[in-house]
């Protein structure tokens, strides 16, 4: 059984992918912010940039960030209840650092930053996680935040304007079939499932992908939120731009191939 994402990398696309990244309509957008040089790593400040957007729509701090939490315990269980001992009185434990999560204020923003560094606990193996940067010594500088603040912000800003937005992380069960069994979309507007990514290059073939296949699960559903969805999107709040995509200008062809071949119905 795979994720969407295990599954796109299991499989061959033909040249170009089933979803050409020329088939969108491209959108800019300008607010007058420009981003400047940061001392993160760009995966560290994606992660960041979704989860304080997440949690700025929901006001839930453990559901947006809840693959953090889950690293840091599988942390826990792997080098000892001591060094959650150890992690309190540092103050960067997960519970200290979400605690210091209320907005878009630099302590916010600073601790949201050290708590991503966990995920890659949940993410990858222990061995490969111990090399990763400790939590203690993760501290953005003033661009850094400033970027990740202004990264948010358009990403909240865009979700109202291109509203009603229906559901945070949406899932699609009992859509899965018995080869992809988990997946789960970052936004669902009332007629489009976006996926957003914080990269400074266009989307690729794998991006198109994988909301093709969302769009397909979504439909396999039967749920009643994805009835009127016929878009798939993705917003990139680094570059400002965002890529639109009709279904009616899917070939039925393609869509029936990604359900047999790929999702394997």
């Amino acid at each position: 059984m795979s994720s969407v994402t295990k599954r796109i990398h299991e499989i061959s696309q033909p040249r170009g992918g089933y979803v050409k990244l020329e088939q969108f309509t491209l959108k800019s957008f300008n607010d007058d912010k420009e981003l400047y040089e940061e001392n993160l790593p760009p995966q560290l400040i994606g992660l960041v940039v979704d989860y304080l957007t997440r949690f700025m729509l929901t006001k839930d701090v453990l559901r947006a960030f809840s693959i953090s939490f889950q690293g840091y315990e599988f942390r826990i269980m792997w080098l000892g209840e001591d060094q959650r001992k150890h992690d309190k009185l540092k103050g960067v434990s997960i519970d200290s650092l979400l605690s210091k999560v209320k907005g878009l204020d630099d302590e916010s923003i600073i601790a949201a930053c050290k708590a991503c560094s966990y995920d890659v606990w949940r993410r990858a193996t222990p061995i490969l996680a111990l090399t990763a940067p400790l939590a203690s010594d993760i501290f953005p500088d003033k661009s850094t935040i400033n970027n990740i603040r202004v990264m948010v912000n358009r990403s909240i800003s865009f979700l109202e304007n291109n509203g009603p937005l229906v559901k945070v992380g949406p899932t699609f069960e009992p859509g899965y079939s018995k080869i992809v069994n988990t997946g789960d979309g970052d936004y669902l507007t009332e007629d489009c499932i976006w996926d957003f990514k914080v990269s400074k290059n266009k989307p690729n073939k794998e991006h198109t992908l994988q909301l093709l296949m969302y769009w397909i699960l979504g439909q396999h559903s039967n749920r009643e939120e994805f009835s009127c969805v016929n878009k798939i999107g993705i917003y990139n709040p680094r570059l400002n731009q965002a890529y639109i995509l009709n279904i009616e200008n899917i070939s039925k062809e393609t869509i029936s191939i990604v359900e047999k071949d790929v999702i394997c119905y």
